[in-house]
């Protein structure tokens, strides 16, 4: 509704002319101009009482609430002083600043004069306590008094489009500060990258970017988050490599942006490679950095220099906290997990919503049921922490994943916030793993209500078809996502080798040492086989013969990318791979097999986890 009514505040915009001249002189009727009138300087010119704008303006800077402010207000206002400019901007300022703004649109209303700076108060002062209805509003009308846009006051509007994420009317904004030859303003271009970049618009961020003149440490800053965000995380490290060489000196804000864009990619020698350079700019590990370091090196696959950032860390607050909490959580060492809660307790924290989510999922993944009960009992009784969906998401999901569906079900019938589409996924995935399809085709309904545009929903409900033989039922999935536009996600898997990502789909062909990685992925098949290995062609979901299913898991992308590890990483070192959805259970075995035969470490990081294969041993214990 409210970007309705913001598109409908310009509904009419294109009769605007927006010429020099028309800018100017257009609408001298229907607003105050910056030129006084003749009747305007008559009476000034008339008035006796004399004033210091510089006494007034130092006190409205020693003002220290909304009282002091109006008390100052009157004096101004008895003395005159409202004919300088620069005092009725500070104090318009003032009232922005402490959430006035029934006093601010007073005061900006009954100001004479008024110049660009005054509209950016009052425009930004709406954007700020997010009323984006009276922001656009009073931006047409800065429009319509003919009052020039600059590199100021653009941008804020151009903020509120990215804080709403409405794209059809930031494109407006992005078109009138064409118009206005802002095209090439630093700080406009620095809001259109972000704005394009919040509302998924990636490439039209990267146009305006590329075409910039100048390009300071905020932009290279947004561009390089936005990329990561994206899922373009590779690229957004090569920005980052970019802007050193173009002699922008990264700030934390960066350092911390390019961390998390690492953290995206999952590659441990390019988060080594960071750490180095973090350490060489002599930052220290605050808060916010080290949060996204003890992160950034979890989701590389090393939860152990995770805890060594987060051990040397001096000032931790619950989000640090939270933040190992989760590491060991997704990489399966749910009991340590848990011995961290009574020593952040230790500490004089208490935890939010954020640190019962990672405990949660901690429990869920380690098989912890009446842990996780415990804690989730305890939210609200001990903590005072109202339950939202992704806590009673982490709730199914370890109820599920042990086999109580029904308790699960039961929950979600019993709860009182609002259902969403990762709640039901959760039991959706629980019926897969217990193969209920019963349950399963209940949970499709609830899904289809909510109107899931996730193709993965479909996707698993289709392979519970296919596990039980149903394969007309799988056609009419498989259909239903043809019809309403849904593709399935293609699986790929990376593999980083000197400080280079290598990626793989199935029966990828493409890579230049194709024919070797066959060869390689060919003997440790025949070892595997006389170690007791048989595909499990379960996880073939098509409706073909057994000789066909085992040809079809054989060439899966995590195999490959594993054959290739075995062929150029060296002895002693663990082969690292990263695969954008979960793992199948075949290849689970198979990597398994190979840890144990090759007598190597594999670590992979899936949709959902990290596991960590050695000795023929997974971290998971097999409870995934």
């Amino acid at each position: 509704m409210l970007k309705s009514k913001c598109q409908h505040i310009f509904i009419n915009h294109g009769k605007l002319r927006f010429s020099s001249a028309s800018l100017s002189w257009q609408f001298d009727v229907n607003c105050n101009s910056n030129e006084p009138t003749p009747c305007t300087q008559e009476s000034e010119s008339s008035h006796v009482l004399h004033y210091d704008p510089k006494r007034f303006r130092n006190s409205l800077l020693s003002c220290r609430n909304l009282f002091q402010v109006r008390q100052v207000h009157a004096q101004i206002a008895t003395n005159g002083a409202f004919r300088n400019l620069a005092v009725a901007n500070k104090l318009l300022f003032l009232y922005v600043e402490r959430g006035a703004l029934e006093d601010a649109q007073e005061l900006f209303d009954g100001m004479s004069k008024r110049d660009p700076y005054s509209w950016s108060i009052i425009v930004g002062g709406y954007a700020k306590v997010g009323d984006f209805f009276s922001c656009f509003w009073m931006f047409r009308e800065l429009l319509r008094c003919g009052t020039p846009l600059d590199d100021y006051n653009a941008p804020i509007v151009i903020r509120a489009c990215r804080d709403l994420k409405d794209l059809k009317c930031g494109r407006l904004i992005h078109c009138i500060t064409l118009k206005c030859g802002l095209d090439y303003g630093q700080f406009v271009c620095a809001s259109l990258v972000d704005m394009y970049a919040r509302c998924k618009v990636i490439e039209d961020a990267r146009q305006i970017f590329v075409k910039m003149w100048k390009r300071d440490l905020a932009t290279w800053t947004v561009m390089i988050g936005a990329l990561a965000e994206s899922g373009v995380p590779v690229e957004s490290l090569a920005f980052f490599d970019r802007m050193r060489d173009e002699g922008i000196v990264p700030d934390k804000v960066a350092l911390v942006t390019v961390v998390y864009a690492c953290a995206k990619l999952g590659a441990m020698n390019k988060a080594k490679a960071i750490h180095a350079y973090i350490n060489g700019t002599g930052y220290s590990l605050d808060v916010i950095l080290g949060t996204a370091m003890i992160d950034m090196y979890a989701k590389c696959g090393s939860v152990d220099s995770a805890r060594w950032i987060f051990d040397r860390m001096q000032v931790r607050n619950v989000i640090t906290w939270s933040a190992m909490i989760a590491a060991y959580g997704y990489h399966g060492q749910g009991e340590k997990a848990l011995e961290l809660f009574p020593m952040m307790l230790g500490c004089g924290i208490l935890p939010n919503r954020i640190t019962f989510v990672s405990l949660l999922y901690a429990c869920s993944h380690a098989g912890l049921i009446e842990e996780g009960q415990r804690f989730f009992s305890s939210m609200w009784d001990e903590y005072g922490v109202t339950p939202d969906v992704k806590h009673y998401t982490c709730m199914v999901d370890l109820l599920g994943r042990a086999g109580r569906l029904d308790e699960a079900l039961e929950m979600i019938e019993g709860m009182t916030v609002e259902k969403d589409e990762a709640l039901w996924g959760a039991l959706l995935g629980a019926c897969r793993i217990h193969r209920r399809l019963d349950l399963a085709e209940r949970v499709a309904t609830s899904l289809h209500k909510l109107q899931s545009q996730n193709p993965g929903h479909y996707v698993l409900l289709s392979n519970i078809y296919a596990n039980a033989g149903k394969w007309d039922d799988m056609a009419k999935i498989r259909d239903l996502m043809t019809k309403s536009g849904l593709r399935k996600i293609p699986g790929w898997t990376w593999i980083e080798v000197n400080e280079k990502l290598y990626q793989f789909g199935v029966g990828d062909k493409t890579h230049p040492r194709s024919s070797e990685i066959y060869k390689m992925l060919k003997r440790i098949g025949e070892k595997l086989e006389l170690a007791g290995y048989l595909p499990d062609t379960n996880y073939a979901l098509h409706d073909v013969d057994e000789e066909v299913k085992q040809g079809l898991l054989y060439a899966h992308s995590e195999k490959l990318a594993i054959a290739f590890g075995l062929l150029v990483i060296s002895q002693g070192y663990p082969i690292r791979i990263t695969k954008n959805l979960r793992v199948c259970g075949d290849c689970h075995t198979f990597c398994k097999f190979v840890s144990f035969i090759e007598q190597r470490t594999i670590i992979v990081r899936d949709a959902k986890r990290f596991h960590h294969f050695k000795e023929g041993v997974c971290s998971c214990r097999d409870y995934w």
